[in-house]
């Protein structure tokens, strides 16, 4: 099989490619692009699960970033097992192929516990005394230590959070070349996600993306250099588009107030019951799963779809049908909202009664997508010095919340999930193998095959 390497840079278009991306553009105009035609949602978790396996949503089971897990009667996202994906992996087709094939997977999410050769994904410690210390999971296990002895530690809060920045993709790109020196994988997966960050903050076309094009170009430019002096084929592609957003919809709060939500209050804070509420949703991005534990108030649930504002499609079977989302974890109901909206997992009419994480960055408790992490409070006063004082804190070994997140979700002006309007302002992909790629516009499930493709090219198909 054919080294191929294949770099995930999240948010990447057509339309962005320009001036801001000299590496990336000129690299584009020697090979050929595709548009990618999203899965539906156009979110990590599922565009990734589809590529990887080129089966949509209602055969691998990745219906969102997350879900509510019925038989636990919890709602999770961002779970990290590979067994959740319930669908063969290009990895082990490959292997079946050719028993010399090896992989390489560099924060492609889903990498704990797979049958990948080499892995690289974040995974924090979490002390008994509240404190959270960035750290990665990897295998071979010993890993672990060479890559962050040699790159320093993984910078996990440059990763997510306020503090987004170009090190945590640095940090991923150089981990993937020390990986290509050490083991010279035949494939080799690259998650490259710094536009992600500014894209949702302030929205596509706002000037300060500029730098992150440039920031970002770099560090593609530096890998495609790198892996063309070591023979290897290279894609480019991205999952989804970024939409500018100008409103927020609370599915949780209009369905609370129908009396639909269950609330437990602990310490005066409340929590969403999702085990006995009647109904609720699970918000990622532009995309809504609505959860109903009493079938006989669908229609009613519908009709209050109907009525709110900001909402394009609400997909019953029929339409999960249509989007390939009929399986058991998907919703009961699916809401699609407008170009211009997204959803707040928010369930709360009073913010002094929100939970204590709803201030912090915590993507494990919330029950939905929180894009706000993306912000420090504006209305925090000395907040350079509240910082400075939670971090002594935590030095110190003392439990500490960095509650310092706005509960404003005014402040996100980009969104995605919705398959975009135009394909120039949808994801991806780019390869200096023209021949392989005939089309102009590929669906989700065909980057598979390309991947596939690629790999075989020694072998003459």
């Amino acid at each position: 099989m054919h080294k191929t390497v294949v770099m995930n840079v999240v948010g990447l278009t057509p339309q962005l490619l320009g001036p801001h991306t000299p590496h990336l553009s000129a690299w584009a105009q020697r090979g050929k692009i595709a548009t990618i035609g999203a899965v539906t949602p156009a979110v990590t978790c599922t565009a990734q699960a589809t590529y990887l396996t080129g089966k949509y949503p209602d055969k691998h089971g990745i219906v969102g970033n997350g879900w509510y897990f019925r038989d636990e009667c919890k709602i999770k996202f961002w779970r990290q097992s590979n067994k959740l994906v319930q669908a063969p992996k290009i990895w082990e087709i490959a292997r079946t192929l050719d028993p010399t094939f090896t992989c390489a997977n560099l924060f492609w999410w889903y990498n704990m516990y797979s049958s990948v050769d080499y892995a690289v994904t974040p995974r924090p410690i979490y002390l008994a005394d509240g404190r959270k210390i960035p750290d990665i999971y990897t295998r071979p296990a010993e890993l672990r230590s060479e890559l962050q002895n040699q790159l320093g530690t993984f910078p996990l809060f440059d990763f997510w959070g306020p503090q987004t920045s170009i090190h945590s993709s640095q940090w991923i790109a150089e981990s993937a070349k020390r990986i290509d020196q050490k083991y010279h994988p035949t494939l080799t997966l690259i998650y490259l996600p710094h536009l992600d960050y500014n894209l949702q903050r302030f929205g596509p076309h706002h000037p300060s993306i500029h730098k992150d094009l440039q920031e970002i170009d770099a560090v593609c430019g530096d890998l495609i250099d790198y892996y063309e002096a070591h023979e290897a084929q290279i894609i480019v592609l991205s999952e989804y588009g970024t939409t500018d957003v100008s409103r927020a919809i609370s599915l949780n709060r209009i369905f609370r107030e129908r009396g639909l939500i269950a609330i437990r209050e602990e310490r005066g804070l409340e929590l969403l019951d999702a085990g006995v509420s009647t109904a609720f949703a699970v918000a990622d991005h532009q995309i809504a799963h609505i959860y109903i534990n009493e079938p006989s108030k669908t229609q009613q649930v519908r009709r209050i779809l109907e009525e709110t504002e900001g909402i394009e499609q609400i997909l019953d079977e029929a339409g999960k049908v249509k989007y390939h989302l009929t399986h058991p974890r998907a919703g009961d109901l699916i809401a699609i909202s407008q170009s211009d909206a997204w959803f707040t997992y928010y369930y709360w009419l009073d913010d002094r009664r929100a939970p204590d994480f709803a201030r912090t960055v915590d993507i494990h408790r919330k029950p939905g997508y929180d894009p706000v992490e993306l912000f420090t409070d504006p209305t925090i006063k000395f907040l350079p010095l509240k910082v400075g004082w939670i971090l002594l804190k935590k030095r110190l070994g003392f439990r500490y919340l960095m509650d310092v997140i706005p509960l404003d979700p005014s402040l996100v002006k980009g969104s995605h999930g919705r398959v975009t309007d135009s394909p120039v302002e949808g994801p991806l992909f780019i390869t200096q193998q023209g021949d392989l790629l005939d089309k102009r516009s590929i669906d989700a499930t065909e980057v598979y095959d390309l991947i596939l493709k690629h790999l075989r090219r020694d072998n003459g198909s």
